[in-house]
């Protein structure tokens, strides 16, 4: 039968039973949390399958994965990923295409603009073309740092499609360029049912981790001075190595 694994310690302890089981955790992108202990424990025996039921945001460990990785990185250790890696399709906790596009079209007041903002950039741009092709609409997907006036109805500042670097081995993704445009009144954000490659979403799990960084500092003021610095020495190693 099911049976529920509350505390962080119940599920570690999961991994330490030899009995064939199916272990249900949410993955999220596999980059935080008690998925990445039943990964360490799991992906390299050959015995296994990982199933993946969400989308996996191109740049995450479960994109990786899911593109074939011989290997990835948990808890600053290498592990080969032997398990045999499949996907089921199908299941989404958004909207697909014509979701979507019901939705948009069910309001009485038609869009001033509509603001395709996540997806692959293939797949936003594939939607916006339609949208604006099929159903007249004034649509745009902007990239990663697009400031749009809403009150003037125009792009303050386009910003660029940026790289996202995939797996090792494999080549940086790059999105197309996106065209301009303006429109006043009513706007309307939609996502699509993938993650764009320039994801506000992505920067914004940074930023928050950021954040969380800051916290533990606080936390840990009354630190020996000994630990203090090993603390400092180890946030400055890792400035020193994103700091591009």
């Amino acid at each position: 039968g099911l049976r529920l694994a509350i505390t962080p310690d119940e599920s570690r302890a999961i991994n330490f039973d030899p009995r064939p089981k199916v272990i249900l955790s949410a993955s999220g992108m596999c980059d935080a949390g008690r998925i990445k202990h039943h990964l360490k424990h799991n992906l390299w025996r050959p015995e296994c399958t990982i199933l993946f039921v969400g989308y996996q945001a191109v740049g995450t460990p479960g994109r990786s994965l899911v593109d074939g990785a011989d290997h990835i990185k948990l808890f600053g250790e290498t592990v080969d990923v032997r398990a045999r890696i499949e996907k089921l399709e199908g299941l989404s906790g958004h909207a697909d295409k014509n979701g979507l596009i019901r939705w948009v079209s069910a309001f009485e007041e038609k869009p001033a603009k509509v603001f395709v903002v996540h997806g692959e950039d293939v797949v936003a741009k594939s939607f916006t073309e339609c949208l604006q092709k099929e159903y007249r609409l004034d649509a745009y997907a902007p990239y990663s740092g697009t400031e749009f006036d809403l009150a003037r109805g125009e792009i303050i500042y386009e910003a660029p499609p940026v790289p996202v670097k995939k797996a090792e081995g494999m080549p940086a993704i790059l999105g197309a360029d996106p065209a301009s445009a303006k429109g006043t009144g009513r706007y309307l954000a939609i996502g699509s049912s993938a993650g764009r490659t320039a994801d506000r979403s992505v920067f914004a799990r940074l930023l928050a981790a950021g954040e969380r960084l800051l916290a533990v500092i606080g936390k840990n003021k009354g630190l020996s001075n000994k630990d203090l610095g090993k603390f400092a020495d180890q946030i400055h190693a890792l400035a020193d190595k994103w700091d591009r």
